[in-house]
Parts: C-alpha cells; structure tokens; sequence
C-alpha cells in the first residue's frame, strides 16, 4: 500500500509516516518509481508508534520496542514484550524528575512574585 493508504488505516498523517521513517522505525520496500511502498506489517508497525509516542513515550523510547522486535505485532497481544516495561519506567522516572524540577522553579517564583507584592505595597 502507499502512504497516503497507511496513513489513513493507521489514523495518522503521511507526514507523521515520513518522520518515523527518518527516526529509523519504519523501512517501506520503493517501487520503481521511488514511492514507498507499505505491507501488512508496516501497518501494525506504523499504529503501534503512533500509539505509543500517543502514551508519551518519545521515538528513543520507541527505537528500543523495534530493536527488541515488539513493533510487529498488536501490543496488547500476550505475551507482552519485557522492554515495554522498562521504558515506560524510564520514562516515567524521567517525567518525574521533570516535575520535581518544575516544583521547585515554581516555589521560587511564587516566593519572587511575593517580594515583588510585598516592596510595591510598601511603597
């Protein structure tokens, strides 16, 4: 199938398609014209990134799904895949670090802004 097929059975863009192909998650075949061209498995492929950067997973979280080999079929199929877990930790671990660093910005803005109120009230 062609892109614009794909794009449309997977519920994305053909933009969206392009890109996971320049992050190295998609391969499709070229006919002799050069278009991509796309099989059964592109398709499974091409609906599970899109639902697992959907998740908040990023492409490197992706990228470690294809090299364990558990793009190719549905995700929710048993037996799950092991590195599923881990990068869902990792990246869980991350977006709390994240958080933690954005609490604590805003406690010193929140202090900041009341100096701020406090030296105009008292002027």
């Amino acid at each position: 199938m062609r892109i614009g097929e794909l794009a449309a059975r997977v519920g994305v863009s053909p933009r969206s398609l392009r890109y996971y192909e320049q992050q190295g998650l998609l391969s499709p075949d070229r006919n002799v014209n050069g278009h991509r061209e796309y099989d059964e498995v592109a398709l499974e492929r091409a609906g599970n990134i899109a639902q697992l950067l959907a998740a908040g997973l990023t492409t490197d979280d992706v990228r470690l799904y294809l090299s364990a080999g558990c793009l190719e079929h549905r995700l929710t199929d048993s037996p799950r895949c092991s590195a599923e877990l881990a990068a869902a930790h990792r990246r869980l671990a991350g977006l709390d670090d994240r958080i933690a660093q954005l609490l604590q910005i805003r406690e010193r803005l929140v202090k900041h802004s009341a100096e701020i109120q406090d030296a105009i009230v008292s002027q």
